[in-house]
């Protein structure tokens, strides 16, 4: 396994990989009709705006497995609200089911905070749905639950956590 900097030429990997960790992240929380619809080609195009915008203040990582295919990856930077003290958010961290348990996203979670942490962020909050089993994932590196809300997918209204690390080394010991 290798983690690296994502680039533009990974795209259609991290595509790949988020759109079937929905699938079977979310399958049974999410309606079958909303994760049906996701296409690659749809999340290959977000991300392609995602790298037009850069990445001087954000980050974005991807995990290889030993074959150089793109398993899973992790995006942050900053806190896209301004309503909380945290200055860099966590954005996501997708890894393929057949990856998962195996510390991977451990590595990709500490890389991005890493990566924050050299680019001047100080501390970091995630929101994570309160129904997705990885929410346990978050909570084994000790945050603290900053605020709630509801979000719309699809149709349906979810509750939302915000978990927070006030302090990012803390994440990186």
């Amino acid at each position: 396994m290798n983690i690296r900097k994502g680039n533009i030429a990974d795209i259609k990997g991290i595509a790949k990989v988020h759109v079937d960790s929905w699938k079977s992240t979310y399958d049974g929380i999410v309606s079958r009709n909303y994760l049906d619809g996701l296409s690659y080609g749809e999340r290959e195009e977000k991300w392609r705006h995602v790298f037009k915008q850069g990445f001087s203040s954000s980050s974005l990582f991807v995990a290889e497995n030993e074959h150089g295919e793109i398993i899973g990856f992790a995006n942050g930077g900053k806190e896209r609200t301004g309503k909380y003290k945290y200055d860099g958010e966590l954005y996501a961290i997708y890894l393929l089911k057949k990856y998962a348990r195996q510390q991977i996203g451990k590595y990709l979670l500490k890389q991005v905070a890493l990566d924050l942490f050299t680019k001047g962020y100080q501390s970091m909050l995630v929101w994570v749905l309160a129904e997705n089993p990885s929410r346990h994932f978050y909570e084994a590196f000790n945050p603290v639950e900053v605020d709630t809300q509801q979000i719309k997918i699809g149709s349906d209204t979810f509750e939302e956590i915000a978990y927070g690390w006030e302090h990012l080394q803390n994440l990186l010991n």
